[in-house]
């Protein structure tokens, strides 16, 4: 029997094999499978699963308070009920002692992919009727584009969920400019589930319909090589100097919009100033920019011509704006596309995320998803997410966010539920500091990730495999019906019974649980959304699944707004795209200032710092897991070199230094230092290596002996306006490794007593 079910990268069947495994079948109705579902079957017990609650044994001899042991020290098992006991308990002296701003709510990450079973939105439920915690906003994937895309198009939501579907950009598109490219290895992702995967078939469509792509990356592989592409090598962190040079030539040259610039527009005579030097005496042009991004000025102002001649799509990457200063790359592209005058055009205008999330462009339903009711959090107190060693290193600092001075609170208790931060966050040497100065931190986990080891009490949460639930993702083809394939291993319990013990011990389970188990609450769900038409939950239950009905498959980013642009305006002050703004430029930043602009970071190639740190480090999404999740599985330990990650360096980059392929090498800096295999190619550009993020952070003394590229990245907002992630670039240096490494520890479980 196969049991239906679903994931962030694709929805599958389960069959139970008589030995206790499971068989992973994708499911029948997708063309295109991701290749993740390689992980699924052999982490389902892999030997780092959490088995029972675990308690740091300082913390529970000691009692809580600040500690630099976190990470060194045996854990010791205990029964649900003493670990439920202990935690509610000091839940409460926090309260009592410090209010309830001293609880911060961490679950910041993708967990799973179930409607009910999703640990943000159960743990803050929990929180909040708990009297309040201190949370975040934002994302690492995109904290600086939904702070700055409402002050220049009203709404970040619309650029990033309505985009021109794929089926329009191959009716109409001639050209796609792609900054950062739209790379394949992303597309079988999308939060929720998916499961048709359309997005391959669609690039291979654009590729029979003859669009061209210039693939602006210093990674040939960010573009699938079918597509009839050019490859612009970039310098990293230049993409505004070349957007500028672009710029300056279609004004130069006559080839801009200027009746679109004048009816749709407002501020263009600002970015105009600048890009001719009368702001600050530097004429943008394109042999300017040429000597900052690496490509010859007459290839700029070529293909500037091509844009201003072709129906051009402008897109740029999500990554391009994790980087010092990354609001400027979305801004400066979307004045670039301004300029051409295309946007609200059929296979024309600006994208943001084509080939960072799989439903970017996609023409799947557009429906209103089953979701768990959310309770106001009565504490008023957040940062940005990216932010959270600033945090916990700095209580009672202020900082600037999006022209508002905050102050950090003073944080005694971390409940995390569903994430990683010792994944996705930079500098983990200074994250392990800022972890030792809370007084307590708690991790549902299934899996004994560096976070679960840095805690202080591990609460064992089952998978997707363990439990019931409803999945579908936000461009979805069906609702899933999520059956249980097995049972909990060990003595695993979903986040819901968690809470529901905890609220009880509290005072107020009655109120968290409403009277419903966890599978009353799925029917209760289901029958909410239910509206006519659709099926019993006993029917859907029993098919498995429900087709839902497509959206349209032409869709263009702005149409309404194009057509009309004074009676559907857009939500800014102006009602209109604002290439400069009124509103930022008021907030008087220097690292963000009111029109596109190129702000050098402090770490590229033409840095001070590249004298000792000579290449430049992308440490961008893995092809072989989603994140960090399930880096134990099959597919992603098949994907390592030497039993670490692999650095991808250029074959003259490697003679230089004496690195073989397949050789373990040091990557370091300043900040730290990770051990990786080396992977040779020439489909990037010289001087620049590539290791993904999410091998499961493994620190000896500030080595992470596994290839975790954020001991290496920077804990530096983008500006002070959106203080999002840059994590995405590090100058960094390579060498070989000599001598015997320091052996992996991240795949068995850590020092663990019972009592």
């Amino acid at each position: 029997m196969t049991l239906p079910t679903t994931s962030h990268w694709g929805a599958y069947g389960v069959r139970r094999r008589e030995d206790g495994s499971v068989a992973v079948l994708p499911h029948p109705d997708d063309p295109d499978p991701s290749p993740l579902l390689g992980n699924v079957a052999g982490a389902l017990a892999h030997p780092t699963r959490v088995a029972a609650p675990a308690v740091r044994r300082g913390w529970l001899e000691g009692g809580p308070g600040p500690s630099d042991r976190r990470g060194a020290e045996e854990f010791v098992e205990v029964g649900w009920d003493e670990a439920l006991d202990r935690l509610a308990a000091e839940l409460a002296r926090v309260r009592d002692r410090y209010g309830n701003e001293a609880v911060y709510g961490g679950s910041y990450g993708w967990a799973s992919a179930g409607r009910f079973h999703h640990a943000q939105s159960q743990l803050h439920r929990f929180l909040a009727m708990f009297g309040g915690y201190t949370g975040s906003r934002n994302s690492y994937s995109l904290g600086t584009s939904l702070v700055l895309l409402p002050h220049l198009v009203g709404d970040a939501e619309e650029v990033l969920r309505s985009a021109s579907t794929w089926q329009t950009i191959e009716d109409a598109t001639e050209l796609i400019v792609a900054f950062g490219g739209i790379p394949a290895k992303n597309v079988h992702v999308v939060p929720g589930g998916v499961t048709r995967h359309r997005t391959p078939s669609r690039l291979a469509a654009l590729a029979a319909s003859g669009v061209r792509v210039a693939l602006v990356s210093p990674i040939r592989d960010d573009l699938p090589e079918e597509l009839d592409a050019t490859w612009y090598p970039i310098v990293p962190a230049t993409d505004v100097t070349l957007m500028l040079g672009l710029a300056h030539t279609l004004l130069a040259e006559d080839l801009h919009d200027r009746r679109f610039l004048d009816r749709y527009c407002t501020g263009f005579e600002t970015f105009e100033h600048y890009l001719l030097g009368r702001a600050d005496g530097v004429v943008k042009d394109a042999a300017w920019a040429a000597a900052l991004c690496g490509i010859p000025a007459s290839a700029i102002a070529a293909l500037a011509r091509r844009m201003a001649a072709s129906r051009t799509l402008v897109t740029v990457t999500w990554s391009l704006q994790r980087i010092q200063h990354g609001e400027q790359p979305v801004w400066a592209g979307l004045a670039l596309a301004a300029m051409l005058g295309q946007i609200g055009l059929p296979g024309g205008g600006f994208g943001h995320g084509y080939g960072s999330m799989g439903d970017v462009g996609d023409d799947g339903p557009r429906l209103r998803l089953p979701r768990m009711p959310s309770v106001p959090n009565p504490v008023r107190t957040f940062i940005p997410v990216a932010r959270i060693a600033d945090m916990l290193l700095h209580p009672g600092e202020s900082y600037r966010y999006d022209g508002t001075t905050r102050t950090y609170p003073d944080i005694r208790l971390v409940h995390w539920a569903g994430g990683n931060p010792f994944h996705h966050h930079q500098d983990l040497n200074r994250l392990r500091r800022a972890f030792a100065r809370p007084d307590t931190i708690v991790v549902h986990e299934p899996y004994w990730t560096a976070t679960a080891r840095q805690a202080d009490i591990v609460l064992p949460v089952t998978t997707t495999l363990e439990r019931e639930d409803l999945g579908s993702g936000r461009r979805d083809s069906h609702l899933i019906a999520m059956h249980r394939a097995v049972e909990p291993l060990g003595r695993a319990r979903d986040d819901y019974a968690i809470l529901a013990a905890l609220a009880v011990r509290l005072g107020f389970g009655d109120r968290f649980t409403e009277g419903r188990t966890a599978r009353e609450w799925i029917e209760h769900l289901y029958a909410s959304w239910r509206g006519d038409g659709r099926p019993s939950f006993a029917r859907f239950w029993a098919d498995g699944e429900l087709e839902l009905p497509p959206g349209p498959r032409r869709l263009t980013l702005f149409e309404r707004f194009r057509a009309d642009p004074e009676g559907a305006p857009l939500g800014t002050p102006s009602g209109r795209i604002e290439i400069a703004s009124a509103t930022v430029a008021g907030f008087g930043l220097a690292d963000c200032p009111g029109h596109p602009a190129w702000l050098e970071p402090g770490e590229w190639l033409g840095a001070p710092a590249a004298a000792r740190h000579p290449l430049h480090l992308i440490a961008n999404q893995p092809a072989t897991r989603l994140h960090s999740q399930l880096d134990v599985g099959e597919t992603s330990q098949a994907g390592k070199v030497a039993g670490r990650e692999p650095l991808t360096l250029h074959p003259d980059d490697a003679s230089a230094r004496g690195i073989t392929a397949g050789a373990l090498v040091r990557v370091f800096n300043d900040r730290g230092a990770c051990l990786a295999g080396a992977v040779l190619s020439e489909r990037l550009r010289p001087g620049v290596v590539q290791l993904a993020t999410g091998a499961w952070y493994d620190p000896s003394g500030s080595l992470c002996v596994h290839g975790n590229p954020n001991v290496l990245t920077a804990d530096v907002p983008t500006s002070q306006l959106s203080q999002g992630c840059t994590g995405q670039h590090a100058l960094v240096e390579v060498e070989p490794y000599a001598g015997d490494p320091p052996p992996l520890t991240v795949l068995r479980p850590p020092s663990i007593r019972s009592l």
